[in-house]
C-alpha cells in the first residue's frame, strides 16, 4: 500500500495564461513532518503553496488534498484545515483579541493569552490595537491565529522573514512541536541554514518545475548544481 500523502499534484500548471509559473507538475507531499519548498527566486514556490488550499486554482490538472479533489471540497472546511501563514502577516482592523477571534469568534481572554504564548508573544493588553504591532509581532500573531482553528495542515510562506533570530527561533521550534504531534507542515524557505534544521523532505523548484525531491541527505548525493545550492550543500 501506499503511503498516505498530504497532497498530489497531477499535471499542474498554474499562472497567468498563456505563460504559466508552474508546468506539468506532478508530485506527492507526504502526510506529517515538515516538508520545505525550496530553489531559486521566482521559481514557483509561492503559487505553489497558494494552490494547495485553493487562494489559486490550476490552468489545468488535478490538486488532490488528502485523497480529495480540491474542487470536492467546501472551500470553508478546507482552509479550516489546511491553515496558511503568509510571509507579510495579514491583519484585521481592530485589536489582537478581535483578529484572533476571526479564527475562533469565542475565544475568551484566557485562551488568547496561552496562544499567544505558544507563539513566543506576550502582549499584556488585549485590546491593543493590531496595527500597532511590530513586523514581527504582527507575523507571531498570525501565526497564531492560524493554529486556532487546530489545522491538520499548516502551509507557511516564509513565515520567520520579518522575524529577529530569537523569535525566528521560537518557530522553528513550534514548528518541530507541530510537526511531532502530528501537523503536517509545508513551508516555504530561501534560507539554506533553516532548510537543513527543519526539512523532512525537501521539494526543489527551478523555472517552474520540480527539479528533485527527496530527503536532505538524498539530496546532498546528487550533483545538480541548482538542487546542491538550494539546499545549502557543500
Amino acid at each position: 500500500m501506499a503511503d498516505p500523502c498530504a497532497f498530489e499534484l497531477d499535471e499542474v500548471n498554474a499562472g497567468p495564461l498563456g505563460n504559466p509559473i508552474l508546468r506539468s507538475i506532478d508530485i506527492e507531499i507526504p502526510l506529517g513532518g515538515i516538508t520545505v519548498l525550496a530553489g531559486p527566486s521566482g521559481a514557483g514556490k509561492s503559487t505553489f503553496l497558494r494552490l494547495l488550499n485553493r487562494l489559486d486554482d490550476p490552468l489545468s490538472g488535478e490538486v488532490r488534498c488528502l485523497g480529495r479533489s480540491l474542487t470536492d471540497w467546501n472551500p470553508i472546511e478546507l482552509r479550516r484545515r489546511v491553515g496558511m501563514v503568509f510571509q507579510r502577516a495579514p491583519l484585521f482592523a481592530g485589536s489582537v483579541i478581535d483578529n484572533l477571534r476571526v479564527a475562533s469568534p469565542d475565544l475568551t481572554d484566557s485562551e488568547a493569552a496561552r496562544v499567544l504564548e505558544r507563539v513566543g508573544l506576550a502582549i499584556d493588553d488585549l485590546g491593543q490595537d493590531a496595527h500597532s504591532l511590530s513586523g514581527g509581532e504582527a507575523q507571531r500573531m498570525c501565526v497564531g491565529r492560524a493554529l486556532l482553528t487546530e489545522p491538520e495542515i499548516l502551509l507557511a510562506d516564509e513565515p520567520t522573514a520579518a522575524l529577529d533570530s530569537a523569535a525566528r527561533d521560537q518557530l522553528e521550534e513550534l514548528g518541530r512541536e507541530l510537526a511531532d504531534a502530528g501537523v503536517t507542515l509545508v513551508w516555504v524557505s530561501h534560507h539554506t541554514d533553516q532548510l537543513r534544521r527543519i526539512a523532512d523532505f525537501i521539494v526543489v523548484l527551478a523555472d517552474g518545475s520540480v527539479r528533485a525531491t527527496g530527503t536532505l541527505a538524498e539530496l546532498e548525493r546528487l550533483d545538480d548544481p541548482i538542487v546542491r545550492q538550494s539546499i545549502g550543500a557543500r
